[in-house]
């Protein structure tokens, strides 16, 4: 088959996938931003497109999302007709309409069979709006239910054309209308457990910030961003009476200074730099010094981070799950986690981790405690985390076929000529 891939960062949620039908014989293709020269990685033929450059317009506010989405996906548009003229036609589409880059490929190759990466549908109602009060400054909280509701409008453009979804977690496929989510097929990205493992020999050391192994009382924190929407935060208001109470504890965080969802910062500031300048008077010097902020990380790193943790927190708000977390499970580490609907589809409190009230850092706190203290329990916990891991979730021997699978069922969809399902 003929396999072109849609995403604004590939490879993506593809990293996986799309290297092992390559490996099966299919010619795979993928359109991007992120190159500037067309390339060859592991099997599939990167494409670049760029994004034209447009003048100013005044736009309504609500527009915004839109127009930028109608911007990439007139690009990819073009660059689509460009395949297509060189003798190009796909069977399958396979894309991550988030960007709106795959908006009219329909209209390209109406008999291509296209699968969709159904990361998010946006609800407008508590807990997806207002979970958080403290960062939601909208004055008016209607019209912001109004702005959220036409962030589904690339949804709902794509739904028509779409013949087959794919979802990673339960929580996010539900979050799709249900004209929609019967076509949604539920497979994790996956977790390679083979190599996000326990090492009891692991040594964490990073030249002039931190040099620890298991003997070390180490407690991890991991965002892609250091941002409230991650719970940031709550962890941070934790943290005075956290290092008071573990005065051998050493704290590592892992993130950036950049904002992945939600509210920005003030102009000029950093949601990091903002949390610590609110607790920073509050932590005596030498407790400061057993705090840790590591930026973002080679991913072996990371893994040897996971590795090296005595208990890893980890916040969001209801959301979109975060590899961090299931590859820590996967690690073993014993987990005090949020309590929402996301994580408890992996956390269940008291046998793959500890679970607390998302904003009771005071519950955050007596419960790193109670573990730090109890080995037992901690290898328990982490032994559960991992088993569940390896039966749910791992990447070769549930996933990928899954995938795979999901793949194969596209394809034998039968279109006519329009594309419409026969």
């Amino acid at each position: 088959m003929k396999i072109l891939f849609i995403h604004q960062n590939f490879p993506g949620q593809y990293k996986h996938l799309a290297p092992l039908l390559a490996a099966q014989g299919h010619q795979c293709v993928a359109l991007t931003l992120k190159v500037k020269k067309p390339t060859k990685w592991n099997g599939v033929q990167v494409v670049p497109y760029g994004l034209p450059k447009r003048s100013g317009q005044n736009l309504h506010p609500w527009l915004v999302d839109l127009d930028t989405k109608v911007t990439r996906g007139e690009a990819c548009w073009r660059a689509a007709r460009e395949l297509k003229d060189k003798g190009f036609a796909p069977d399958l589409i396979l894309a991550h309409p988030g960007w709106g880059e795959s908006m009219f490929l329909h209209d390209v190759w109406p008999q291509a069979r296209i699968g969709l990466y159904c990361e998010l549908y946006h609800h407008a109602e508590y807990p997806h709006l207002n979970f958080d009060p403290e960062f939601d400054k909208s004055a008016d909280t209607q019209a912001q239910a109004l702005r959220i509701r036409m962030k589904n409008i690339n949804n709902h453009l794509h739904f028509p054309a779409a013949h087959a979804g794919i979802s990673p977690t339960l929580f996010q496929a539900d979050t799709f209308p249900s004209e929609f989510r019967e076509r949604i097929t539920l497979s994790h990205d996956g977790i390679n457990t083979a190599t996000s493992c326990a090492n009891p020999d692991v040594r964490l050391k990073i030249e002039g910030q931190v040099d620890v192994t298991r003997d070390d009382e180490v407690i991890t924190f991991v965002n892609r961003n250091l941002e409230p929407y991650r719970g940031y935060h709550v962890f941070m208001r934790a943290l005075p009476r956290l290092l008071k109470e573990r005065p051998k504890a050493k704290v590592l965080i892992v993130g950036g200074d950049e904002v992945s969802y939600g509210a920005r910062p003030p102009k000029g500031q950093t949601w990091k730099q903002i949390f610590i300048d609110e607790v920073k008077d509050r932590i005596a010097p030498e407790d400061w010094e057993r705090v840790h902020f590591l930026g973002r990380i080679p991913y072996d790193t990371f893994t040897q981070l996971l590795q090296v943790s005595r208990v890893h927190i980890y916040l969001t708000y209801p959301f979109v799950l975060s590899w961090s977390l299931m590859e820590a499970m996967s690690c073993q580490a014993a987990i005090v986690a949020g309590r929402v609907a996301p994580v408890e589809e992996v956390i269940t409190h008291g046998e793959t981790g500890r679970l607390v009230d998302f904003f009771d850092g005071e519950a955050l706190v007596t419960e790193v405690c109670d573990l730090l203290e109890d080995e037992a329990a901690r290898t328990s916990l982490g032994a559960a985390a991992r088993t569940l891991m390896r039966e749910r979730y791992d990447l070769h021997s549930i996933c990928l076929p899954r995938q795979v699978e999901w793949v194969k069922a596209l394809s034998e969809i039968h279109v006519d000529d329009r594309g419409g399902v026969q």
